[in-house]
């Protein structure tokens, strides 16, 4: 049985809202908390990351943050 690996899709590109929930998810906050930090609707933060699977490839959370971590995308820092 061969194991695949799944990397990011060339040319699909998070945008810089879906960053921010990922680094956010990454950092252990809830659906709710994310959305207060950001000013955004839990629906909202839910629609982030279901763009967010579907770009990387993933199929968990922890799959997402894990993608994202490896192609740097949540090294930036963020002011304020």
């Amino acid at each position: 049985m061969a194991i695949r690996i799944r990397t990011a899709r060339p040319g699909s590109r998070l945008t810089s809202r879906e960053i921010d929930v990922l680094r956010l998810l990454s950092r252990g906050f809830t659906y709710m908390e994310i959305g207060k930090q950001l000013g955004i609707s839990v629906h909202t933060v839910t629609s982030h990351i279901k763009k967010s699977y579907r770009k990387l490839g993933a199929h968990s959370a922890a799959e997402a943050v894990t993608l994202a971590a490896d192609l740097h995308l949540l090294d930036r820092t963020k002011d304020g």
